[in-house]
């Protein structure tokens, strides 16, 4: 039987971001998603139903054609309440197991267990309906609950600004993490390694390669997603502790966006010059970066293979916007915008599954990309550089991709950023470009408070 959500609506009387970030804290749920899409912002808490599939889960392509996760859409058609809002991520090596490439695995996951559904492997997508959500709607909110208890508890919790589990204010910037991000392990010579691919007979015209930077501390993730939420201007931004993943981000672009009418857009950035805050200086870095061969060739074969993609499920492909340029935090990038009618016999998940991962995390051609990341990174992805989505029933869907990201499993932090590599790159270049996008986070990561046990002992009297 299929039921309905129970809703109400209420005033918005605080900063969304402070509120989501507040229900986040709250405790009321095991787990839960934020998401913030343009001028929605929505929390979903809780789980009515839940997918977590592996790599046996997935269908490669055949003749070039996008890979498949059947049991996505069978699971849909079956979701128990009207109405829906799918809430999830999807790691990085889902593409390669979509493509059929070898596995790469996923750190950052755990293993799948047989209460959801799945067959037991480590998971490569997690899916959600939640049992709560929370909407902006302009000066309103949306309250959403499977059932009248959970949607009193959390008109309460709404209410209630000064409760505990209110986020504390972000402290100083003196009081944060400083963090050194000078490479540590050898991403220049992985630069040069696959520049010498690049340059070889092979097919590779352009691969993204990443490094990871340990944080020493654990971090509050609530309170480090409102401090760079803060300083940072992104297309999409989340925090999340959902199926084993916990991570707060920033997104410069989406992967895909499908409309209920049916219109797929993809938004890639490629090309990249540093934001210092000067407007003379970064007039100057604009200009350099529309005028540097290396940075408009790397975009514009980006570009290409974006709409070849979208070409895989969608009629009148086309380019609207082309090498404009758009600041994200710390960086400006050249951008442009491919657009697709989506076609009768395909969903908006086969959408998303054609154009995932992004071609500006992975490479040209994508394939032989993910063979040479599995051999020069030093372990799988996991979430970085994969998406963190929501689905409507109405067909709406939208995926932001994964960078500009903190990531935390148990005690464990670490940032990730990467640089896109063709052959006229240059291994000091691109390890300067990661730090460039490494700050638009690092200079806001929050320490965890200390435990009472990791607590200094009072002086004595």
């Amino acid at each position: 039987m299929t039921a309905d959500y129970r809703e109400i609506h209420v005033p918005l009387t605080q900063e969304p971001l402070l509120l989501m970030a507040r229900l986040a804290r709250s405790g009321l749920h095991d787990q839960y998603a934020v998401y913030e899409n343009g001028p929605e912002w929505s929390y979903a808490g809780g789980a009515l139903a839940t997918l977590r599939l592996g790599r046996e889960d997935c269908r490669a392509g055949e003749s070039g054609g996008p890979g498949e996760l059947p049991a996505v859409e069978k699971w849909l058609a079956a979701l128990p309440v009207r109405g829906w809002r799918v809430y999830g991520w999807a790691a990085f090596e889902l593409g390669a197991a979509l493509a059929g490439a070898r596995p790469g695995g996923t750190e950052e996951t755990e293993k799948a267990e047989d209460r959801d559904g799945s067959t037991g492997s480590e998971a490569l997508l997690h899916l959600v309906v939640p049992a709560v959500e929370v909407r902006t709607e302009g000066d309103r909110l949306l309250l959403r609950a499977a059932d009248p208890g959970r949607l009193e508890r959390l008109a309460r919790l709404v209410a209630a600004p000064d409760e505990p589990g209110a986020p504390v204010p972000p402290p100083e910037p003196a009081e944060r993490l400083s963090l050194p991000l000078d490479d540590t392990g050898g991403y220049r010579d992985a630069v040069a390694t696959a520049l010498a691919e690049l340059r070889g007979p092979g097919p590779l015209e352009k691969v993204i390669l990443s490094r990871r930077v340990p944080v020493p501390v654990p971090l509050d993730l609530a309170a480090t997603y409102v401090a760079g939420r803060r300083a940072n201007t992104p297309a999409r931004s989340f925090l999340l502790d959902l199926g084993g993943v916990r991570a707060a981000g920033f997104s410069p672009e989406t992967v895909a966006e499908v409309t209920g009418d049916r219109r797929v857009v993809s938004r890639p950035l490629a090309g990249t010059r540093a934001r210092t805050g000067r407007p003379d200086e970064d007039a100057r870095l604009r200009a350099e970066l529309l005028g540097d061969p290396k940075e408009v060739h790397e975009h514009a074969i980006s570009v290409k293979l974006a709409l070849e993609d979208l070409a895989l499920v969608c009629d009148d492909t086309r380019t609207t916007e082309y090498m404009t340029v758009e600041e994200r935090g710390t960086v400006q990038h050249l951008a442009s915008t491919v657009v697709g009618r989506l076609r009768e016999d395909r969903t908006p998940w086969q959408a998303f599954t054609a154009l995932f991962p992004a071609v500006t995390s992975t490479g040209i051609p994508k394939t032989a990309a993910y063979d040479l990341i599995h051999e020069l990174e030093e372990g799988p992805r996991g979430l970085y550089a994969g998406a963190v989505l929501t689905l409507d029933a109405s067909g709406e869907l939208d995926a932001a991709l994964v960078l500009r990201s903190v990531f935390r499993q148990g005690d464990r932090c670490w940032l990730q950023a990467g640089a896109g590599i063709v052959q006229q790159s240059h291994p000091a270049r691109e390890h300067e470009e990661t730090c460039e996008k490494l700050r638009s986070i690092a200079h806001h990561l929050v320490p965890a408070p200390a435990r009472p046990s990791e607590a200094a002992p009072a002086s004595g009297g």
